[in-house]
Parts: C-alpha cells; sequence; structure tokens
C-alpha cells in the first residue's frame, strides 16, 4: 500500500515535468529575445533577434504599447538590437512587438507588461504602522494561549499513555 502511493506521486511529478518539455523547446527555439520579459511601466525593454540573417545590419519594430523603434547590429554577426520604453500607467497585459527587416522578414512575438511594483509599506488594514503597540499585545496573548494549549495537550497525552 505504501508503495503505491509513492509510485503514484512519482508520476504525478513526471507527467508535470513531461508537460513543461515542449513549452522550453519552443522558447529556446525562438529567433527573437525580449528582455526583461516581465515589465512594468516606465522601464526600457530590449529586443534582441538574429531572425533577419548575417547580411542585414538594420531593421524596425513596432510595440504596440511602446510605438516604433530601430534594429541596429548587435555584438555578435546577424544580430539587430532594439530598445523602447513603456510608457508610464499602461495597464497590466501582453504586448506584442512585431519586428521587419529586408528583404521581406516579418516576426513576431509578445512579452508582458505587469504593473508597478509596490513602493512603502503595505496596508493590511490595522492602521498605520505606527499604532502598532494593541496589535502585537494580542498577538503575543493569542500565541502565548495557543502555546500554552499545546502544552496541556500533550501533557494530558503522556499521563493517558501511562496510566
Amino acid at each position: 500500500m505504501r508503495y503505491t502511493h509513492v509510485g503514484a506521486g512519482v508520476g504525478l511529478v513526471l507527467g508535470a515535468l513531461g508537460m513543461q518539455v515542449p513549452a522550453a523547446l519552443a522558447a529556446d527555439g525562438s529567433d527573437v529575445q525580449i528582455n526583461p520579459w516581465s515589465a512594468s511601466p516606465g522601464s526600457t525593454v530590449t529586443v534582441t533577434t538574429t531572425a533577419c540573417g548575417p547580411d542585414v545590419d538594420y531593421g524596425k519594430g513596432w510595440s504596440k504599447v511602446g510605438g516604433q523603434f530601430h534594429l541596429f547590429e548587435g555584438d555578435y554577426p546577424g544580430e539587430l538590437v532594439g530598445q523602447f520604453e513603456i510608457p508610464e500607467g499602461t495597464r497590466p497585459g501582453n504586448d506584442t512587438i512585431t519586428l521587419k527587416c529586408p528583404p521581406r522578414i516579418k516576426i513576431t512575438d509578445t512579452y508582458q507588461v505587469t504593473g508597478r511594483p509596490p513602493s512603502g509599506s503595505v496596508g493590511a488594514g490595522f492602521g498605520p504602522a505606527e499604532s502598532d503597540g494593541m496589535q502585537l499585545a494580542l498577538g503575543g496573548a493569542l500565541l502565548a494561549g495557543a502555546a500554552a494549549g499545546g502544552v496541556i495537550r500533550v501533557h494530558r497525552r503522556q499521563r493517558a499513555h501511562r496510566g
């Protein structure tokens, strides 16, 4: 019976890993790299491609969010690189990038626009952070009560097994 549970767990893990392989292979075969893939408003997105070929030294790009941008030669042969900025106030969601280079190559890819990362403290519903004395006292009392209850329960179990 014990081996059945272990076998089922191993089967689930292998199945989950097997489902990830096609996605990983598809991601590695892409001719377009978007960095960062998950960007927030105000950040700069860099697009790199090798799909235009080794003889092409210029291309154009267009993002629904960032507008038009140019692709220039990168650090490696056949690589074109371009950048654009995500405007402030852009709503979270997916953005499509279209790249065009001569003679008639057109490539599209998507990336994710996220919301602004939080700054400062997070409001948890207890009011300002400086008025936390009462909450700390209440939380401490609850934790002490839970610990005392656990000690009493363990002590009673030990007595029951002795007698």
